[in-house]
């Protein structure tokens, strides 16, 4: 759970870097009125476009300024798991090559393994994803040592994908200088692969920790080329292509709007949503839980959050109702809906509304919902009005809040 609140950690960052509030506000061309709001506790939250100029000008990457990372409490951050999980990442230097699988090695149960990993993972169930991740990689390791040249090539494409999961963790222990470590080298397994889309997708991965860590122009340029090299190739004509292409467009439009190019965003995102409805009518490729989400429903997710960050929550509400959601969407793609409409609610004044979404959102993530620093942030603002709605209790209760 989240133990500081930003205006806390905003004075400390501060005063760590010798500034003063207008000094900062210089910086980072925020409103001093801002800064004086958040650390003086008056405004416990703010709009992504703010909180990147903040750590901008903090010189401190974005996680550092939320606080805990999004959706993680392992107890020790380096404890004995993570170190493991680490150790898989970055083996000793001059460690002996693989061993070629032995008889009892089944290459499909191990692809199998790495799947339930991703549900694991979007289901925020990372204490699980720790304990087997080790292991996985190991085996993934020793199955591109196969003597077939085929097996090889899927045993690579399984360590990209492994790799790739633990890149992902890393990133939400507050680890990116480890995550990239574990991204390149997947990228550089996935390019012996027998699988053609598997490096763009790790490519979209890299852009993802790249906007954590407040690179939103590095996010922005490796998003597009991969996408342009995704449809020169001619990969778009396949579900499965079509879906990577559509995830690093969607992974670009973020970081437009998170640089405060709204409309590049809207562009872009307005792309997606036309390519997106053509993803059912193509030829179907692989395992679902293996490929890049996207889909109508991913994309209006990602325009729902979009609008909520950059100070629309009429527009986003109004994308967001009646919203079908479809099968394949992941369960964290479905919480971070509910924590943006609740977040629009909060915007627009609308307490009852907001706290009908967090309740919502507690039914189905309760683990994720505790250890979001965005979470516990609406519900002080709403706690901190003069009137609280029937519910709003019993969540504060459940975060710690308004003790």
């Amino acid at each position: 759970m989240a133990n500081d609140d930003l205006g806390r950690t905003l004075r400390r960052l501060r005063r760590l870097a010798s500034l003063t509030q207008e000094e900062l506000a210089e910086r980072s061309d925020v409103s001093v009125d801002v800064i004086r709001q958040l650390e003086q506790g008056r405004k416990h939250s703010a709009r992504l476009p703010t909180l990147h100029a903040l750590a901008n000008g903090l010189g401190v990457e974005l996680t550092t300024l939320l606080g805990d990372p999004p959706a993680v409490s392992t107890g020790e951050n380096d404890g004995p798991r993570f170190v493991a999980v680490r150790r898989a990442i970055m083996p000793a230097l001059w460690v002996a090559e693989p061993k070629t699988p032995g008889p009892d090695f089944s290459l499909p149960d191990l692809r199998e393994q790495i799947a339930e990993g991703w549900t694991q993972y979007h289901a925020a169930e990372f204490d699980t994803v720790m304990k087997t991740l080790p292991d996985m990689i190991s085996d993934a390791r020793a199955a591109t040592a196969a003597p077939d040249s085929t097996d090889q090539g899927t045993g690579f494409a399984a360590l990209g994908k492994v790799l790739q999961l633990a890149g992902h963790v890393a990133v939400r222990m507050g680890k990116t200088d480890l995550a990239l470590i574990g991204l390149e080298r997947a990228i550089e397994a996935a390019g012996r692969s027998s699988d053609p889309l598997l490096p763009a997708m790790i490519v979209n991965s890299v852009a993802w920790t790249y906007q954590r860590q407040g690179r939103l122009g590095d996010a922005l340029s490796i998003a597009l080329h991969a996408a342009a090299d995704i449809k020169d190739n001619g990969h778009t004509g396949t579900a499965d292509g079509l879906k990577v292409w559509g995830a690093l467009t969607m992974s670009a439009a973020t970081s437009a709007a998170r640089s405060n190019d709204y409309e590049r965003a809207a562009s872009l995102m307005e792309h997606a949503e036309k390519e997106a409805a053509r993803v059912a009518k193509l030829p179907q490729g692989s395992d679902s839980r293996m490929v890049s989400v996207f889909s109508p429903s991913s994309v209006r997710i990602e325009r729902v959050r979009l609008a909520v960050q950059y100070g629309h929550p009429e527009e986003a509400l109004t994308l967001a109702k009646g919203m079908r959601l479809s099968k394949d969407t992941p369960p964290s793609w479905r919480t971070w809906l509910l924590l943006d409409v609740a977040r629009a609610h909060t915007d627009l004044s609308d307490a009852a509304g907001a706290v009908k979404a967090l309740e919502s959102l507690r039914r189905v993530a309760p683990t994720w919902m505790q250890h979001h620093t965005l979470a516990v942030a609406i519900v002080r603002d709403l706690w901190a009005l003069p009137n609280h709605p029937p519910g709003l209790r019993s969540l504060a209760e459940f975060l710690g809040v308004g003790e």
